[in-house]
């Protein structure tokens, strides 16, 4: 938007808050690239300033009386019928000569409008004043002409800074009686009223909007003078005839197919004349498009919907056999690489290491057996209590089990068991053992 630089604190494109020096808000806008220039003779200078109304809309030129140098977003006060209107500089300096050069508009013109001064606060205030009734003027103008039944769209309305005149700005098809119209208007508005018929571009122009590609209208932010468009340039661009594609919001061609005709013009320059059909000895070929990026040129065989890509310079030779009455056995189409190649995925490359399944298995059950405790951990003393036959030593289960001799057994064993407190053994002992010794009467 370019309206961070405002000295007001507030963005210059939304509501009108303040001036924006950069002019990015405004429609129709030009860049000044020579306003950082120092200036040589000030008397050389061009007198003239472009003064834009209505954020662009309309542009007019005014010539400097006053000796002051105006900056571009300065509001002035330029002459207007019977009063005085209020628009903001847009252009200044030797850019206008050219833009004066362009329009075919004389310099020195004395009948050129002149700007009075710059604006006064209170004539600042008298323009919001008036441009504030504009939308309540529009709805009410709209309901008179539809309860006069008149075949016209009023789409926009200009006050003048000093609420004496208001322009309105109609298309239609036809030609539009409005005498009665205009009476009303004049009786209600208290204004003098002024009619303007417009084209349905300058309508879009006016209204603005987002095109098919995403951005603003062409014609609402630079572009300025509307050239005729007709389907020819749609034909030389291999474009499908289809009005909904090719038509813009107003209801037209599209602008934009003239933005690269001439790139196609000069491209086709390279193709041959007169090289709609060849003869061929499975029939005539027809062509149906010239691709001007690859050089080809595409034909059909009757009785077949298969399309053959020629090169430039096999349809002049073909072309050369025939007016020499040589029918060619075939085309000799060129073979095109089908659809897209494939994309490879990338491989990535693992830099921690190969880890294998089995490794976290295993340290998971290792991880489990740490959190378990001393609970199965077996490697300590195991003590089987008090009992009537020697035990020579502790019983180790890392390592062999010591048991020199029979051991006597007079009855159950309800010792504590040392393992992770007491624990009640009435099992007879197992394992080396063979078991209990003889008993004593």
């Amino acid at each position: 938007m370019g309206c961070g630089s405002c000295g007001t604190g507030k963005p210059g494109g939304c509501k009108s808050n303040g001036g924006c020096s950069t002019g990015a808000c405004n429609r129709l806008n030009v860049h000044d690239w020579l306003r950082d220039l120092p200036i040589d003779d000030i008397d050389s200078q061009c007198k003239v300033v472009e003064v834009s109304f209505k954020q662009g809309s309309r542009k007019e030129f005014f010539k400097n009386t006053t000796q002051q140098l105006f900056e571009k977003g300065d509001y002035v006060t330029v002459e207007g019928v019977n009063g005085f209107d209020l628009g903001e500089v847009s252009l200044t300096g030797e850019l206008v000569r050219l833009q004066l050069k362009k329009r075919g508009m004389d310099e020195f013109n004395p009948d050129m409008k002149k700007i009075l001064r710059p604006s006064a606060e209170r004539e600042i205030e008298t323009y919001k004043i008036s441009k504030s009734r504009e939308a309540d003027i529009l709805a009410r103008s709209r309901t008179h002409a539809s309860n006069l039944k008149l075949a016209m769209k009023l789409s926009e309305i200009e006050m003048q800074a000093d609420g004496k005149k208001a322009t309105f700005f109609y298309t239609a098809d036809d030609r539009i009686d409005f005498r009665e119209l205009i009476r009303i208007f004049a009786g209600e508005f208290k204004v003098k009223v002024e009619m303007r018929q417009i084209g349905i571009r300058q309508e879009a122009a006016k209204l603005g909007g987002i095109g098919s590609c995403g951005r603003e209208l062409c014609c609402s932010t630079w572009l300025h003078d509307f050239k005729s468009v007709n389907t020819t340039a749609a034909r030389y661009q291999n474009l499908s005839i289809n009005q909904t594609k090719l038509s813009g919001q107003c209801g037209r061609l599209k602008c934009c197919l003239n933005f690269e005709l001439d790139t196609y013009l000069d491209a086709l320059q390279g193709f041959p004349d007169y090289a709609d059909t060849l003869q061929t000895a499975m029939g005539q070929a027809f062509l149906i498009k010239k691709d001007i990026f690859k050089n080809l040129m595409w034909y059909t065989l009757p009785n077949n919907t298969k399309h053959y890509p020629l090169t430039i310079d096999r349809v002049i030779e073909i072309k050369k056999l025939n007016q020499q009455g040589v029918v060619v056995d075939e085309l000799q189409a060129v073979e095109l690489l089908g659809g897209k190649p494939k994309e490879v995925e990338p491989s990535f490359v693992d830099v921690v290491g190969q880890i294998s399944l089995k490794t976290l298995e295993k340290n998971d059950r290792r991880r489990r057996d740490q959190q378990r405790g001393p609970s199965n951990n077996n490697n300590g003393p195991r003590n089987f209590g008090p009992n009537n036959g020697p035990n020579n030593g502790p019983r180790n289960n890392n390592g062999p089990r010591n048991n020199n001799g029979p051991r006597p057994n007079n009855g159950p064993n309800n010792g504590p068991r040392s393992n992770n407190g007491p624990r009640p053994d009435n099992r007879p002992p197992q394992g080396n053992n063979p078991g209990p010794g003889p008993s004593q009467a």
